[in-house]
């Protein structure tokens, strides 16, 4: 109990949170000028919804200001044309593609309490595990050789059994599993983090490892409810701490940050602006946006009776609104809505600009091993609201034309940070990252595709392939070639 109590008492350190702050001592998130965005009432002007909506086209992302008076919009043609600016900026910026990805928990142990978190330690109801390196191994196996995923967010708890050097040995242990498929092998190719905030020092070490994107969310940006909900004396209590942990992931050189906020916590247009002053910051600070906003929305969690009846519940009309928001006011993200949401809502959203969704998750921590199929609420942090297999995902999301890409490429060619923003604002990055979706999406349907998607799914490929051919006929002959190399048995080709 001591060795943890040092353990905690060190994970802060202050000097990592005060070189970022403002010179008068405040932090990015200004609390009295939110409020004050959110007093005005009634409808804006057309004219000025428009010209907000053309900034937004033109992947600049908005102010403050320009985000709170598109939060005003009620007249329902006009919301039709910010819906239909969502999803055209999506196309523009990201083609058709849906990236697709898998959680893997590896640990239930944490030293926080937060008050919405079926993982917090006061719960006697969940039961506490840390992999060993040989349980990674096998959910690894089951994730690339069963199921066909290529990219992992792999999420811990806060815990000194969980720290720097466990992180670093289970992301270097995943990247190193191949197993042998129907055609070729399954690897995973891109290791993405969610942790708790690091320090500069310790994130080099993962940054050394392959680290992918480093998504530290802030939970709730409201630090009134911040405090109500994180007990004093916890890591997790210190609020700039974690506001601060994309700054220190830059300061490192981990330059591919996700953000977001759990949504139901506070009031969700707050919580919006919030995340909008954080994008802000970060452009501000080095140049760059975040690489994914994240829009988790509270669900039922084992024992936690804090989610039985929330003051801040989200409609599913109002998380509508949040993603189309989302969309218009950091145009060149990437969007992830994971299967926390039903699969009703997930189609909902997905012509709004959503451009990530997981898919075959499980979040018991060892149930993708262990086989299990059935949730059960005592090995995971929440209930999930889509519980369907990758294979039935793709085939949906095909039949509405959208392309499933497993592409790391971009990652290993250095297509991150500054670079990989420019690609995105000039609408570049959709038209490239389309060749190696295209590869991937084959490779993943001749290995693990039922007859029933295979056949969904290359209908869609030989569109895409036509597409390519009349659109980049300079790169037809190469990129075809790649294609034949992959029927051919060939995997892991990109450009």
């Amino acid at each position: 109990m001591e060795a943890k109590n040092n353990w905690m008492k060190a994970r802060i350190a202050p000097a990592e949170i005060e070189k970022y702050l403002r010179a008068d001592g405040t932090d990015f998130v200004d609390d009295a000028e939110i409020l004050r965005l959110l007093a005005p009432a009634g409808e804006p002007e057309a004219a000025q919804v428009r010209e907000i909506v053309a900034k937004a086209q033109a992947v600049q992302a908005l102010s403050q200001a320009e985000l709170a008076t598109l939060m005003r919009v009620r007249d329902p043609e006009l919301w039709a044309e910010m819906r239909a600016a969502a999803g055209a900026i999506k196309r523009k910026v990201y083609d058709n593609r849906i990236v697709t990805f898998a959680p893997l928990y590896l640990s239930s142990k944490c030293v926080n309490d937060c008050a919405y978190c079926g993982l917090r330690r006061s719960n006697p109801a969940v039961e506490r595990r840390v992999l060993t390196m040989d349980e990674v191994r096998a959910e690894t196996e089951a994730l690339a050789g069963q199921l066909g995923h290529k990219r992992l967010i792999v999420v811990y708890g806060e815990h000194p059994e969980s720290d720097v050097d466990y992180i670093a040995e289970s992301i270097r242990t995943v990247y190193s599993v191949k197993v042998q498929t129907r055609k070729g092998i399954g690897q995973i190719r891109r290791v993405n983090v969610n942790a708790a905030p690091l320090r500069v020092d310790e994130l080099k070490i993962l940054h050394g490892c392959g680290l992918g994107t480093f998504q530290v969310f802030q939970e709730t940006y409201d630090r009134r409810a911040y405090a109500r909900l994180h007990p004093a004396g916890t890591i997790k209590s210190d609020f700039r701490w974690r506001l601060t942990a994309m700054h220190r992931a830059q300061e490192a050189g981990i330059d591919d940050n996700g953000i977001g906020a759990l949504y139901g916590l506070s009031d969700w247009r707050f919580e919006l602006l919030g995340q909008q002053a954080h994008a802000l910051e970060m452009e501000r600070f080095c140049g760059i946006g975040p690489h994914t906003l994240s829009f988790p929305r509270l669900e039922p969690a084992v024992n936690t009776p804090f989610l039985e009846n929330p003051e801040w519940r989200v409609s599913d009309d109002d998380f509508e609104r949040i993603v189309t928001l989302a969309r218009l006011a950091v145009p060149y993200a990437g969007l992830i809505v994971t299967a926390r949401e039903s699969p009703e809502m997930r189609r909902r959203l997905l012509p709004l600009g959503v451009t990530q969704m997981d898919a075959a998750s499980n979040v018991g921590v060892g149930a993708y091993a262990d086989g299990q199929e059935k949730q059960k609420g005592e090995r995971q942090q929440f209930i999930l609201g889509d519980p369907r297999g990758l294979d039935e995902c793709i085939r949906e999301w095909a039949a509405a034309g959208c392309i499933t890409s497993f592409c790391t490429a971009g990652y290993r060619c250095g297509r991150t940070g500054k670079c990989i923003m420019d690609l995105l604002r000039s609408g570049a990055e959709g038209k490239f990252c389309k060749l190696n979706a295209i590869l991937t999406f084959k490779e993943w349907l001749d290995d693990f595709a039922t007859p029933e998607t295979q056949a969904v799914g290359e209908a869609l490929l030989q569109k895409e392939l036509d597409e390519v051919r009349r659109t980049q006929p300079k790169i037809w002959p190469a990129f075809s070639a790649n294609v034949a190399r992959i029927v051919a048995g060939e995997r892991d080709l990109y450009f």
